[in-house]
Parts: C-alpha cells; sequence; structure tokens
C-alpha cells in the first residue's frame, strides 16, 4: 500500500475515533436529555401537569392548572380589521385562545358552546377587553337548525359572516374496539363531523370571496390513536372533508383548511382520560410536552387572514410539538 493510502486510511480512522468518543458521549446523556422539555416559544409553557379527571362536557374553570390563551406577545396588526367570525367550541381551550387572537386582530366573534356558560362568559370578558364584540350561542352542534339559528343570529348581530372556525368535538377514549357501542360511536361522529358539515352548510350562503371556513383536526387523524379509535376516525373524516369542500367552493373565492393540533392542554383530555394518564399528556412528542391553547391560535389566524393565506386552500397544516406529521 502506497504511503498516500496509508495516510487517507489513518485520517479516515481519525475521523471514525473521533464521531465514535462523540457517539459515546451522547449515549451517556441522551436518557437525560430525551425526558427534557423543549421550550422554543416566545415564553416557558408549562410542563407539569396535574393528574385530574373532569365530568363532561368539561370545565375550563374547573382545571388545576389553567391553560394559557392570552399570548401576551402576539401583537395584533389588524388582520381581521372589520370581519365577523363564528367559533364553535368557543368557549374554552383552542376556541377560547382563538377568540382572543381574533379579536386582537381586530374581528367580532360568536361563540357556539354547549352549556359551559362559566367558561363562555370568561372568553367573553377576553374578547370584550380586546374592544370588540363577543355573542354567546348556547346550543347543541349536533342539532341542524340550532346551526340555522346560531348562524342567522352571528348575522343580524354582526351585519355579516366571513370566518367560521369548526371546534367542538366529542372524544373519549376506549381500550378495545369492542368497548365501543353504536350509541357512543354515533355521538362521536354526530358531533365531530355531522356538527362541522351543519355548520358549513348553514354559513355558506352568508360567505363571499375572501371568507374562509377553517376545520380543527387532529394529529390522530393523521396518525391514528389506539385509545381513540372513534375519535381518530372523525378527524381522519374532517381532513377528507376540509380538502373535498375547497375544492367545492373554490370557486366563489372561499377558502377551506385545517389545522391538525398535537396534544393541546384543554378541558378535552381531563374531561376524557384518567387523572394518572393526564399526568403524561403530550409526553410522547418530540418536545415532550403539550402545547397551551396559545401556542395553537396563531395558526387559525394565519388562516383566516386573507393577507396571510389568500393563495392557501384544502391544506391540513400539523401543529404537532413533533417532526414529520403529516
Amino acid at each position: 500500500m502506497s504511503s498516500k493510502n496509508d495516510s487517507a486510511v489513518a485520517e479516515a480512522r481519525k475521523i471514525q475515533r473521533e464521531q465514535d468518543r462523540k457517539d459515546a458521549a451522547k449515549g451517556r446523556g441522551k436518557a437525560a436529555r430525551a425526558e427534557t422539555p423543549v421550550q422554543a416559544g416566545a415564553r416557558p409553557q408549562p410542563t407539569d401537569l396535574p393528574a385530574q379527571h373532569i365530568a363532561k362536557p368539561g370545565l375550563q374553570a374547573e382545571l388545576k392548572l389553567q391553560p394559557r390563551y392570552l399570548a401576551p406577545d402576539y401583537l395584533g396588526s389588524s388582520k381581521l380589521h372589520h370581519m365577523s367570525a363564528l367559533i364553535t367550541g368557543g368557549d374554552s381551550g383552542i376556541g377560547r385562545a382563538v377568540a382572543v387572537l381574533f379579536a386582537r386582530e381586530g374581528a367580532d366573534v360568536a361563540i357556539v358552546y354547549l352549556d359551559e356558560d362559566e367558561d363562555a362568559k370568561e372568553t367573553q370578558r377576553a374578547v370584550e377587553a380586546e374592544g370588540r364584540q363577543c355573542l354567546l350561542l348556547p346550543g347543541d352542534v349536533k342539532d341542524p337548525a340550532f346551526c340555522e339559528r346560531a348562524v342567522r343570529a352571528t348575522v343580524d348581530t354582526f351585519g355579516k359572516l366571513d370566518i367560521l372556525v369548526n371546534n367542538a368535538a366529542f372524544q373519549e377514549h376506549a381500550d378495545e374496539l369492542t368497548d365501543i357501542s353504536e350509541e357512543r360511536f354515533d355521538e362521536t361522529l354526530r358531533t365531530n363531523v355531522y356538527g362541522y358539515f351543519h355548520m358549513a352548510k348553514a354559513v355558506l350562503p352568508h360567505l363571499g370571496q375572501g371568507a374562509c371556513i377553517i376545520n380543527t383536526g387532529s394529529v390522530t387523524g393523521l396518525e391514528g390513536s389506539p385509545r381513540l379509535l372513534d375519535y381518530s376516525t372523525t378527524k381522519g373524516a374532517i381532513h377528507a372533508f376540509t380538502k373535498a369542500l375547497a375544492q367545492n367552493v373554490l370557486h366563489r373565492g372561499i377558502r377551506v383548511n385545517a389545522i391538525a393540533p398535537g396534544p393541546v392542554w384543554t378541558p378535552l383530555n381531563p374531561a376524557d382520560a384518567p387523572a394518572e394518564r393526564v399526568a403524561e399528556f403530550g409526553r410522547k412528542t418530540d418536545m415532550h410536552r403539550p402545547a397551551q391553547p396559545e401556542e395553537l391560535s396563531p395558526a387559525y389566524v394565519f388562516l383566516a387572514s386573507p393577507v396571510c393565506s389568500g393563495y392557501i386552500t384544502g391544506i391540513v397544516l400539523p401543529v404537532t410539538g413533533s417532526v414529520g406529521a403529516e
């Protein structure tokens, strides 16, 4: 072997030894780092969740750790100036956070909720603190007549309707498919899919060019979930509904998109999972923690604003805290 070859081999082995040392060092610290929650936003978010289980439909006011929804570092810039929005499930969680930022961007907001009056009034106070109107509309999105009344009340109050956010949801875990009754499956389907269908059908006659519909999907609709069989099914349906409806109404200048959240700290999960599982919620994401609602709401502003997403329709935007969800 020539001296040049000897030199090349020596250099290659030197590089290999250096990398082997780095790999070994990484291996020693891997376990500790794997459990460290990642903070990459404007302010540090909570990482330790209470082991708490609450009754359905789930009052945010009852949570020991209150979800963050105010997004104090988010500065409005009139992206939704003189617009009006209707948000289902707007009393708490993601819906409340979206209502607040829509108001900060200049929109009046109507929120649909089942019967959580205490939470709804808190959302109303938060929206009004941003200088906008907030209309409360208690009712069940499974009822098409209620959806029609809610839309009519919104238009009568604000004079128009520009944005629909379909966000209301029902979720209950099950260890086996055989644990899910037809009644239970029907409740999940009618809330999560029929509710979106009824509300979209009710708003479409009132939406003009530049208006939009935003559906809340889920990472479970992208990847499935072994303990959320019926819920995952509905979220996958929502993603397909989004893409189909986007094509159906595009000629009218109406955009339809969806956001697929990963684990988010809202009343939905403490009203589903046992307390001990709630304490572990979100730790399996790449960021090793759940999101707070204020980390989701800017994505809804982006998809609602014609100046931001006027050339975007039919997408499912993952906001999951993990790499590669699609």
